[in-house]
This record gives structure tokens, sequence and C-alpha cells, in this order.
């Protein structure tokens, strides 16, 4: 699937013009890659460097284009059961046209900043698209946090299975974007150290300079939830089983109570000493003094063991 949009009066505005400044490629099929292979002169690899999740971020020099290759949180849909993935973006940078090429659809461009008030030509327009990977890797990370508070109060009273492995699936995001921001950091720097050469003027390399910072940012705050999630899942592990050990305790103590019990009533119920109670004295009376021994006996090891602190 192909988009197609120009930049007029500064306003990045769809339209349907084939021969259009950028062209967005979502998915390329067959026909696609063969014409961005052969009518365009994209290398094989880049653009299946494109599509795969697993790649850095890198830049890359040809002899008609820049190649930019940069990370991007893939969108959410319901059956991720919580693990948030990353995917790949590429931008191909010719000398009047950018070509855009990513494996899912979804918005790229909002309706406000990013269509705005472009005066740098197709090399902001390659600024902004970076500036938005790390404006929705921010907008994941707070989704994430919220998350991740929801599952705390639901495990303070729940120790369902589910619900930690939801806990480690987003933890296992985390990681994730931490390797995928520190990948963009090292593009946007490589993107900075080679201005010149790529055609960016001082006042796009003021963005550059911006978009560090608001990457570097995004890493930390990264970092502080990964770490923080990390020691919520030591935490929540070790409380599970210092919850264990308390219940095993406790069914322990119920079994060493009952345990002379037991032996007193498989004793005592035998026929012989049925018969010699029940000759002794009327048969209720008998039946009354045997449970009460029987309470006697299970107080006196309770209490026994918790002289002993196996209570």
């Amino acid at each position: 699937m192909r988009r197609y949009f120009e930049i007029i009066d500064g306003r990045l505005t769809p339209t349907e013009n084939e021969n259009s400044q950028i062209v967005v490629f979502v998915n390329p099929n067959e026909a696609e890659r063969l014409y961005l292979i052969g009518e365009l002169s994209l290398d094989e690899h880049t653009l299946s460097s494109a599509l795969d999740p697993d790649e850095l971020s890198r830049v890359e020099f040809e002899p008609e284009h820049v190649a930019v290759i940069f990370k991007r949180p893939r969108h959410y849909s319901e059956g991720d059961d919580f693990l948030f993935r990353i995917c790949s973006m590429g931008l191909y940078l010719f000398k009047d046209r950018l070509i855009a090429v990513m494996s899912d659809d979804i918005t790229i461009f909002d309706r406000g900043k990013e269509l705005s008030n472009i005066i740098g030509g197709l090399r902001e327009v390659l600024i902004r698209l970076i500036a938005r990977s790390i404006s929705q890797f921010l907008g994941h990370i707070r989704v994430i946090s919220m998350v991740v508070d929801e599952l705390e109060k639901k495990l303070e009273t729940s120790m369902s299975n589910k619900h930690l492995m939801h806990l480690f699936r987003l933890s296992q995001s985390m990681t994730y974007y931490l390797s995928a921001i520190s990948s963009n950091g090292v593009l946007i720097d490589k993107l900075r150290a080679n201005a010149p050469k790529i055609g960016i003027t001082s006042e796009l390399e003021e963005q550059l300079d911006d978009l560090s910072v608001d990457n570097t940012q995004c890493y930390k705050q990264a970092e502080i939830y990964s770490v923080i999630m990390s020691g919520m899942n030591d935490a929540r592990a070790s409380m599970v089983n210092n919850n264990l050990n308390i219940l095993m305790k406790r069914l322990t103590v119920l079994s060493i109570v009952f345990l002379p019990l037991n032996v007193i009533a498989g004793i005592f119920g035998m026929s012989e000493y049925s018969t010699f109670m029940t000759n002794v004295m009327p048969l209720q009376y008998a039946y009354m003094l045997f449970v009460l021994g029987l309470v006697i006996v299970g107080y006196l090891t309770f209490w026994l063991l918790k002289r002993t602190g196996l209570d």
C-alpha cells in the first residue's frame, strides 16, 4: 500500500500524485519491492532491514540516496497480551524525494506539529519522523507505567499467575524499548556527525541536538521504569515464596497437632477399650471424657509448638 504527500506552503498535504515528494510504503508487496529495488535502486538488504524488527538503527550512504533505518514502537493490539513490541522503519532520502518503508499501518504524522511549518524540506520531514518515534516511545512508556500500577493493585489481593505473567511481559517490553531507544541514540549522533554530507542545515542541526536530548531523556525514563519493574518482579517472587512457606508451616502445625489425637482415637476406638470404658461409666459420660482428653492433648501439643516457635 502506498501513500503520497507533498510539501505545500510549508505544510505536509496528502495527495494522489504518484510523483509526489514523499511516498510511504506500508508492508510493500512483491511488485512494490521490485519497484523499489529496480526503479529507485534501493539496496535489497537495506530494504529488508526496514521491515525487520531485529535490525539496529543505522545510516548508510548510497550513490543516489541516504538510507536511514530507525526503531519505533509497534502498534499495540489486544492479541499482543501485554507485550509491547518494536519494529523498524526505513527512510530513503533522495535529492528531491523521500521514500518511507514500514511494516505496519500506523499514523506517522500528527495533525499538528508534524504536518505544519516545514521550512527545511525533506530533511526536516526525516528529522520529524524520528522525533515522532521518540514521542511514541514516551507515550508507550507512560501507558506501561499506568498498567503496572493497576497490576500492582490487583496483585495485592490476588496471587494469580496471570497477573504475574502480565508483569513479566511488561518488564520484557521495557528491555526491548531500552535497546531500541539506545540504538536510535546512536543513529541521531551519526546524523549529527554527517550533517553536511546529508545536506542538513545549521537550523536543522539544532533540531537534531534537541532530538538527541529528548532521546536521552526517553532512555533515562525507560531505564527507571525498567529498574522499578525488575525490583517489583523480584519482590513479588519473594512474597510468593514467603506466603507459600507460611502456608506450609501452618499445615505442618495442624498435622502435628492432630497426629497424637489420631493415635489416641485409634487406640481407644478398639473394641476392648470401648467395652472397658462403657463398663466403668455410662456411655455418654465416657464419650464426653474422651473428647475432653483429646482437647487437652491437642491444646498441650499446640502450646509446646508455640513455645518452640513453630506456631
